[in-house]
């Protein structure tokens, strides 16, 4: 069966090394530019609207119209669902490593693209944004189900949610490092085209030169990703892949071989019945039979916990306008408000958002995916509450810097909890032809999830008096009633986690019961040796 293969064993029980490192920084930087890419758009659509709608007899700076303002932030989340289906399910057929360079490269040219869009209005700029950022969403979206599944089929089973977790966890930078750049950026342009408020001089409150600052911004995405493309084309096809899927166990023995640095001789024998057994399809019985309710479990708590995560990470630097933590607009020049909406983002990510990955990379092997999972749900759902309960309470002068902390402490559990858990797990539980296509799907639900919440938030945040909700908008249900439904997102997430098992400590194939016979019954505790000997020096 598959875990009599040596080479699957040699690689559950390898020691850590540095191919194990390096898998991680490669396969991490891709998670770096997607995280940059997808929530950068959301530091520079308050220049995009002074610049591009800019209107001299409004009392208030010009800012997106309500469908202009949901495609830009919203139309890279439909490229990426359609990515996630799309590569997931080409990364199972043709192999991982042959799709991992198609997506790569198709972020790098939309990204650099992304900050070209050309036009002679407002509203071809935009049309070509979105254009471009569909089809960087769309590579983006390969890099989910293929960065895990490789991970994950790379690793030992004693770290492997930390190796994963890690892959993971580079969006944490890629948030902080986008903060970083629009900050340098801002600073950088106001230093030298410095601007009055907009209530001082309306038009000179936006510089000509404003318009090349949210273009390099976005640019600068496609840079670690460029940097990392040899690296990720000289990576060898998974050995999961390569003895399960292509029937190769041979190969796969001797690409171990050169990764682990140890002699792996497979056995003809059980190389030539793992390529006879007969392999059940995903719309299969045996499918919904064996992994159906795991499937449901990932899925469902994917998409509800991308409502209320995107929902809230997408518009922060509205919320934070609300809350009077960030000046009026009409007290800034365009430049001042990019600056400061960068400072308040980075320092979300530096304080919430990164502690949060990296809590889950320390402790994901030792306390187990479900009580992460469970926990962050668990307390997701009480910060939303402890934010909207007493939400006048926040709005009332002197107690914004509480708010914040709230906030900061809610994408904590969202981090160290169901957002990278939601991440992790699919990439172990299934079957490894079936791995990285059920990882799409799960990852897709999840995007679906990101949609509503960024589509759906730009609306339903509104104030609920028509007077006071953004130009545009109808009256929505307002910031606190919008915190109340994200809360109960979160409390189906807590609920959907009992469908998903826990995978700390299990080998790939005795989670996804390739060990097992075609009747369910478990194969006997295999009894041989399976040691590798030390490779002979070259």
């Amino acid at each position: 069966m598959a875990g009599e293969l040596k080479v699957l064993n040699a690689l559950d029980s390898a020691k850590t090394q540095w191919y194990h490192f390096t898998a991680i920084v490669i396969a991490g930087m891709g998670f770096f530019t997607d995280a940059y890419d997808l929530f950068s758009i959301s530091l520079v659509t308050k220049l995009l609207g002074r610049i591009y709608y800019f209107n001299p007899a409004s009392k208030s700076p010009g800012s997106l119209p309500p469908n202009v303002s949901a495609a830009v932030n919203g139309v890279a989340f439909c490229g990426t669902l359609a990515g996630q289906l799309f590569f997931g399910w080409l990364g199972d057929k043709m192999g991982r490593k042959k799709v991992y360079g198609m997506t790569l490269m198709l972020m790098v040219i939309c990204c650099l693209a992304s900050g070209l869009s050309f036009g002679s209005s407002a509203k071809g700029v935009m049309a070509t944004l979105c254009f471009f950022r569909f089809w960087l969403g769309f590579g983006i979206g390969g890099d989910y189900p293929l960065s895990a599944t490789i991970m994950s089929e790379y690793a030992n089973k004693r770290t492997r949610g930390a190796f994963i977790a890690a892959v993971f966890a580079m969006q944490g930078f890629g948030n902080l490092t986008g903060g970083i750049v629009a900050i340098i950026v801002s600073a950088a342009f106001k230093s030298r085209f410095d601007a009055p408020a907009y209530r001082d001089d309306r038009a000179g409150s936006t510089v000509p030169q404003a318009d090349y600052a949210w273009r390099i911004v976005l640019m600068f995405g496609a840079i670690p990703a460029l940097l990392t493309y040899y690296w990720r084309m000289k990576m060898p096809e998974t050995a999961r892949y390569t003895a399960l899927v292509a029937k190769n166990a041979k190969q796969a023995a001797a690409d171990m071989t050169q990764v682990l640095n140890v002699e792996i001789v497979e056995e003809q024998e059980k190389a030539d019945e793992v390529a006879r057994r007969e392999q059940f399809g995903l719309f299969s019985r045996q499918f919904l039979r064996r992994h159906g309710r795991h499937l449901l479990g990932t899925t469902v708590c994917w998409f509800v916990l991308d409502i209320a995560f995107y929902s809230s990470n997408l518009f922060q630097k509205d919320i934070y306008t609300a809350v009077q933590w960030l000046p009026k607009a009409d007290t800034m020049s365009a430049l001042e408000e990019m600056f400061k909406i960068s400072r308040a983002q980075t320092l979300v990510a530096l304080c919430g958002t990164i502690p949060g990955y990296w809590f889950t990379v320390f402790f994901i092997d030792i306390i187990g995916r479900f009580v992460i999972q469970l926990g962050g749900f668990f307390f997701m759902t009480a910060f939303m509450l402890g934010l909207a309960v007493p939400y006048h309470h926040w709005t009332t002068p002197g107690n914004h810097i509480g708010f914040v902390v709230m906030y900061a402490f809610t994408f904590f559990f969202a981090n160290f909890g169901p957002n990278s858990t939601t991440f992790i797990v699919p990439a172990e539980i299934f079957p490894a032809r079936l791995r990285s296509t059920c990882h799409g799907i799960s990852a897709a639900a999840g995007k679906a999830g990101a949609i509503v919440g960024s589509f759906g938030f730009l609306y339903a945040a509104q104030n609920t008096d028509a007077s006071k909700t953004d130009a545009g908008y109808p009256p929505g249900i307002g910031v606190r009633n919008s915190l109340f439904l994200l809360a109960g997102c979160n409390v189906i997430g807590f609920f959907f986690t009992f469908l998903v098992p826990e995978s700390k400590g299990k080998s790939l194939e005795e989670l996804s019961g390739e060990n097992e016979d075609d009747d369910d019954v478990p194969e006997a505790p295999a009894t041989a040796d399976h040691r590798t000997a030390p490779a002979p020096p070259a």
